[in-house]
């Protein structure tokens, strides 16, 4: 860095007690016109007289020489403004400060040897400005905008107009534009029909909880907004419209995590006359050509498939990354008459034995062992963390070596590979706990002792779901939706096992994160009613909640199928943010607040009046 080039915006103004909303005249920009963005202005322009505008990222004077550099969503350039070729255009640069908006005119010159910033893609030259204006002042920035920020999320979201100058939420939202235009190209040239669905719907059960809106003109009822355009892109298929794709807003009153929001977008689409293998190849060439021509990313092809069964048996998650190269390894059945009481009494009780064995595993010490185990108890919920070690001589230690038999000690000798050095974590728990811990180890313990192999992007599709589940009461419920339809083969245990039915439901996973989800949908109106039935609707409540639907399919419904991008999730993989709230323009934090525009808020009485509510509000604690 030179001395030309301050390190944050707040260096270069000397701190923030320099700046503030300052007492400048104020030009407009008349007939003069920007020739050029910031990012634009390189060495092949050298003698041309340029235009640029954009916000003042810093501004410093040198000996009488002021530099500011001026910035757009392009990039940065410098302006240099000296006294003796153009005073007045000088006197006026000293009026600048951070985030002021300006517009300069002037000859490109390559920077003096010694000078050149090779950081910055116009680092080999200046703007000598000849002509300068001032369009806005501003008060000074609550943080430098700046690669990163280093300030709480809370004050960026809050403070999100001045977040949203930062390069990299930039360059997030402009991948998510040349994304949107990508897919809509690929599904075009696949010939499928842009068509746009309602936003004011009816409520349905889709796995999450309605958003609703009171009807003015229909007092005491409601609208809800749509959770996916589920239902009406099928009622296109019944229609004949064959192939439909929309990029439609989605909303869903839901816990928020970091790959989560209440409003976020869909890739949408449905087609007639499939089975699963032309949906997946449909999926297979829409996911890379978007990439491709929308990120600049070359996906691997044939995509792996993957069961759901063996994604949770060898990873213990539905979305795995098969890039990082440790696996679970299943030990229920061993420990069904063990005399180990506390795995023998967890699958007596419908649990699981699982473990996940690590070769080499010299690095991790017995600290750290202890640090996993308070993680995984404190964060996972775990009950404890059961580990065996193998020493150089070959010799076990752990805390339970003394509860296992010698032919238990030999079968996970044989099951897991264990030779010196190995470390064995062991999880017993009901399915859904064990696997969850034991495939956030796999991961963090896979990328911590450099498990990982060389590829950087890893796609494959999960196929082969369970059509049902046990809910936390134990009632069965849909693991998905309650439109997905069952494999042909599975159809007559609808009537006799209904949890053994798997479903025609396939996901799109990249880099251990779910891109999207979607399934062949029930075309027959005698399988959707028994699927109802199994959920527990009686026939009145079935009629009157989906009984368009299921009109729709005994009106002739064609086996149909169609799947939905998560567009969100999917630009935050390909853009390499931790968390959507970094590619989302205007996001919510985990309270579902809008710190900038201070949403939710209260509404007028006469408003609630009209829609004929009531508002009956908790006391605030104090």
């Amino acid at each position: 860095m030179t001395d030309r080039e301050p390190s944050t915006a707040s260096e270069a103004e000397g701190g923030p007690s320099r700046g503030g909303r300052q007492d400048v005249s104020l030009d407009g920009m008349g007939s003069l016109r920007r020739t050029h963005r910031c990012g634009e202005v390189h060495a092949a322009l050298v003698g041309e007289e340029v235009v640029v505008a954009g916000w003042v990222h810093g501004h410093r004077d040198h000996g009488g020489v002021i530099f500011a550099d001026l910035r757009d969503r392009s990039g940065l350039v410098q302006v240099v403004f000296r006294p003796d070729s153009s005073p007045e255009v000088h006197r006026r640069a000293d009026e600048l400060r951070t985030e002021f908006v300006a517009l300069a005119r002037g000859r490109v010159v390559r920077r003096e040897e010694g000078n050149v910033n090779a950081e910055l893609p116009t680092g080999e030259v200046e703007i000598e400005a000849s002509e300068l204006r001032v369009l806005n002042s501003a008060v000074p920035p609550p943080f430098p905008i700046e690669e990163e920020s280093g300030v709480d999320e809370s004050i960026r979201l809050r403070h999100r107009i001045h977040d949203l100058r930062r390069p990299p939420l930039q360059r997030a939202l402009e991948l998510r534009s040349r994304l949107a235009q990508a897919f809509r190209r690929v599904l075009s040239d696949l010939d499928f029909l842009e068509i746009e669905t309602p936003i004011l719907a009816k409520a349905t059960p889709e796995g999450a909880r309605d958003f609703l809106v009171p009807s003015r003109m229909q007092p005491g009822d409601f609208y809800a907004l749509p959770q996916s355009p589920q239902i009406m892109k099928q009622l296109f298929m019944v229609a004949g419209f064959d192939r439909y794709f929309q990029i439609a807003r989605c909303f869903r009153d839901e816990d928020q995590r970091a790959d989560r929001q209440l409003e976020f977008t869909q890739v949408d689409l449905e087609m007639s006359f499939v089975g699963v293998d032309d949906v997946l190849e449909i999926l297979e060439e829409i996911t890379c050509r978007a990439c491709l021509e929308g990120a600049g990313v070359e996906l691997p092809r044939p995509f792996p498939r993957v069961s759901w069964a063996d994604a949770m048996a060898r990873y213990g998650i539905d979305r795995p990354d098969t890039r990082i190269q440790l696996e679970l390894v299943e030990l229920t059945d061993l420990f069904a008459a063990s005399d180990f009481r506390a795995f023998r009494a967890v699958v007596d009780g419908g649990g699981i034995v699982k473990c996940l064995p690590i070769q080499d595993a010299g690095d991790l010490s017995r600290g750290e062992i202890d640090r996993l185990e308070k993680f995984v108890r404190k964060e996972l919920g775990a009950k404890g963390l059961a580990w065996i070690r193998v020493t150089e001589d070959g010799s076990w230690q752990s805390p339970i070596v003394k509860f296992l038999s010698d032919a238990e000690r030999a079968a996970i000798e044989e099951r897991c590979s264990t030779r010196p050095g190995s470390l064995v974590f062991f999880q017993a728990d009901v399915p859904e706990r064990a696997n969850a811990i034991l495939a956030r180890l796999r991961v963090d313990l896979g990328e911590r002792l450099g498990r990982v192999d060389g590829r950087t992007w890893d796609p494959l599709f999960v196929v082969d779901f369970p059509l049902f589940e046990r809910g936390e009461d134990g009632v069965l419920t849909y693991m998905h939706m309650p439109f997905v339809a069952p494999m042909d083969e599975d159809l007559p245990l609808l009537q006799t096992e209904p949890e053994k039915v798997r479903a025609t439901h396939y996901d799109v996973v990249l880099n251990g994160l779910e891109l999207g989800s979607g399934s062949l949908r029930n075309h027959r109106a005698d399988v959707q009613r028994r699927i109802l039935e199994l959920l527990g609707y009686e026939k009145g409540e079935m009629e009157s909640r989906f009984g368009f639907l299921l009109n729709a399919l005994e009106a002739g419904a064609p086996p149909h199928g169609g799947f939905a991008f998560g567009y969100d999730r999917t630009v935050m993989v390909l853009s390499g943010a931790e968390s959507l709230r970094d590619v989302v323009a205007f996001p919510k934090t985990q309270r579902g607040q809008d710190l900038l525009m201070d949403a939710p808020s209260s509404v007028d009485q006469a408003l609630l009046e009209e829609l004929r509510l009531r508002v009956s509000r908790e006391r605030k604690s104090s």
